[in-house]
């Protein structure tokens, strides 16, 4: 915990007091209510290592009106602090350092609240999105085969019943043959995944329900959360596969672990660690491989492997992308950021995310029910398209 407790110290604490020495001849008290205001942007950063640390619960109150503002203050105070320090070098050859300052400050504080809400609009603009994927090794009773994918759903106590009810609703409509759920089902603690299998549990598909370790279900708790993952009824696969069958023919469906469960043993993380080798071991050669894997790092591994196409997620496209520019939030960090990706015959589809994590903010990209339909390629090609209408 002492990494995270100096990160979020160090990025709030430098922020806060930039933008603290600005406001401070304007608040009562001056630098004594600059280091309450400090004080009280911390105290969440302890409400959530006793989380971590299983010693509390955060309730949906806590987390609307304690973990959120934090979070929003963990994006923009940075933001602000900056756009404080241009506005006093602007003013500064005229004598207006101060003045300067506080109007930059305030422009740029007016714009973070037009932004948030323009990017609170976007998490309820839910997307049903539909594909093709040409499959060169995909049996003929697999033609025409609906693959519905939902992921990065950060469920918790303070998730909206009603939007969870409308993907459920997304989800049946689209008629899935199999359904695929990529990791991060829940928002950070173990217990949360009560409420996922309240919004989820009733869902059902012809060929199963299979669902994958996220990091976010590793720092929850794996155990916990992949406990109650399998009581609900879901097919929680964690380096293995399986094969389901359709008029005596076989598509295989293999689930990763996650790269997470390397550094967070915490709760039986390790148990969660992705072996790409184990995860296809018990698949014969030649046979057609749809493998989930929510980091889509471990997709040059799947590639090599000869995997057919590959449903990542995790991405969450940075919450805030130029779909039309490639672009996204995750891009400068992340080679595999959004989109699809083919290496040789293997495809990888990266999931933008069927909620939000931290705070409710997307802009230009939105929660998506992802409706996969897969095609034989005898000619040997490997594609994912839009479908013809």
């Amino acid at each position: 915990m002492r990494p995270i407790i100096t990160f979020f110290a160090a990025w709030l604490g430098g922020s806060w007091l930039i933008v603290g020495a600005w406001l401070r001849p304007l608040l009562p008290g001056g630098w004594l209510a600059v280091a309450a205001g400090f004080i009280v942007g911390v105290i969440p950063v302890w409400a959530l290592i006793r989380g971590f640390q299983g010693a509390s619960y955060p309730s949906a109150i806590t987390r609307l009106l304690v973990l959120r503002p934090f979070w929003y203050a963990l994006l923009f105070m940075p933001l602000l602090a900056i756009a404080t320090l241009l506005g006093a070098l602007v003013g500064l050859p005229f004598g207006a350092l101060g003045a300067g300052g506080r109007w930059a400050l305030a422009v740029s504080a007016t714009l973070a609240v037009i932004t948030a809400l323009v990017g609170w609009v976007g998490t309820h603009r839910l997307s049903v999105k539909r594909l093709e994927v040409h499959m060169p090794r995909l049996p003929a009773a697999f033609d025409g085969l609906r693959v519905v994918q939902i992921s990065d759903l950060h469920v918790g106590p303070q998730t909206s019943r009603r939007f969870l009810q409308r993907i459920a609703r997304a989800v049946e409509q689209a008629s899935p043959d199999l359904i695929v759920i990529t990791g991060d089902q829940v928002d950070d603690f173990a217990y949360d995944v009560k409420f996922f299998n309240a919004a989820f549990g009733d869902l059902q598909a012809p060929l199963g329900i299979f669902a994958i370790a996220g990091n976010h279900d590793v720092y929850a708790g794996w155990d916990g959360v992949h406990r109650g993952l399998s009581e609900a009824g879901f097919v929680v696969l964690v380096n293995e596969s399986v094969a389901v069958e359709r008029s005596g023919q076989q598509l295989w469906i293999a689930g990763t672990g996650d790269p997470a469960g390397k550094s967070w043993p915490r709760g039986g993380g390790q148990g969660a660690a992705p072996d790409i080798d184990l995860t296809l071991a018990g698949i014969p050669e030649g046979e057609p491989i749809l493998a989930l894997a929510h980091n889509p790092v471990l997709w040059p591994a799947l590639a090599e492997r000869g995997v057919d196409l590959t449903l990542s997620g995790h991405t969450h496209y940075g919450q805030f992308a130029i779909p039309s520019r490639g672009w996204s939030m995750a891009s400068p960090f992340l080679k595999l950021a959004m989109g699809s990706h083919q290496q040789g015959r293997s495809l990888l589809y990266i999931h933008p995310g069927t909620n939000f994590w931290g705070i409710p903010f997307r802009i230009g990209v939105f929660p998506e029910v992802m409706v996969l339909t897969l095609r034989c390629s005898p000619g040997g090609e490997s594609s994912i398209r839009i479908p013809r209408e």
